[in-house]
């Protein structure tokens, strides 16, 4: 199955889905996100499926939000009744979605993954990665918080302080340094290769045993998930359209220096 923002093929057991805004870097403007969210829906009720790939077409996994696409849809401003939805929002649904899947998924990290892209990967359950991969939790270059479901994701792979750092800096680690603080699983050359080849051992297995192995970690692992996604939602809201957010947006779409007011 193709649509102008993702690709489906399953084949033994094995769901391989594809961001397919190559020419973009699978930069997510507002029908990707919808697509993402169409996608998810429909995988949880896919049968068949023991194990999901999920992959970047062209040079990056995903480079995040399409800024200007956004902005010629009416801006952030636009989008932020979404923040008042009852969570996960639809922002959230777009990484909260993967971590919702009954199968395990595995996140292939080549070429740019930041922001949004990065807090999608968060969202599998294993991330392979190449070494010269650039992540970050981009969002503060933006003068935003990741809000797209990153405390259900974040706190279970890495320490506070290491969460902070990455968040307040926004700085891009690679591949390998994202591997030593845990942010991916492991590295391999070609992360799509070694993503299919765990995707059919884990779907040589019982499916219900993985399911459940899954449910096992994920239910008993954090806080309630309407409290955490509630946060975010909130703090975001407080962000949007302020005038160091819009700062942010204008120094990074110009590519200039910005200049923050304190509070």
């Amino acid at each position: 199955m193709t649509d102008a923002r993702l690709e489906l093929a399953v084949q033994n057991h094995v769901a391989v889905v594809t961001l397919a805004r190559a020419d973009k870097h699978n930069a997510l403007d507002p029908p990707m996100l919808d697509a993402i969210i169409a996608m998810t829906d429909r995988l949880q009720h896919e049968r068949g499926v023991r194990a999901v790939v999920l992959n970047g077409a062209g040079r990056s996994f995903c480079s995040g939000l399409d800024f200007p696409a956004i902005v010629a849809a009416g801006g952030l401003e636009a989008f932020s009744d979404l923040l008042s939805e009852p969570v996960p929002n639809r922002f959230q649904r777009v990484a909260f979605g993967w971590l919702q899947l009954p199968m395990p998924v595995i996140c292939a990290i080549h070429g740019s993954c930041l922001g949004g892209g990065l807090q999608i990967a968060l969202a599998a359950d294993i991330r392979i990665a190449a070494p010269d991969a650039q992540l970050s939790v981009m969002e503060g270059r933006w003068g935003l918080i990741p809000d797209m479901s990153i405390t259900r994701t974040l706190p279970r792979l890495v320490g506070i302080d290491v969460a902070k750092e990455l968040t307040y800096t926004a700085r891009i680690v690679t591949g390998a340094e994202a591997s030593r603080l845990g942010l991916v699983t492991r590295l391999a050359e070609d992360p799509l290769e070694a993503s299919l080849e765990l995707a059919e051992e884990i779907a040589a297995h019982s499916p219900d045993a993985v399911r459940r192995a899954k449910r096992l970690f994920d239910q008993s692992w954090t806080e309630p998930a309407a409290q955490t996604l509630a946060l975010e939602a909130d703090l975001q809201g407080e962000l949007i359209g302020t005038p160091n957010q819009m700062a942010a947006l204008s120094a990074g779409l110009n590519r200039q220096k910005p200049s923050f007011a304190d509070p």
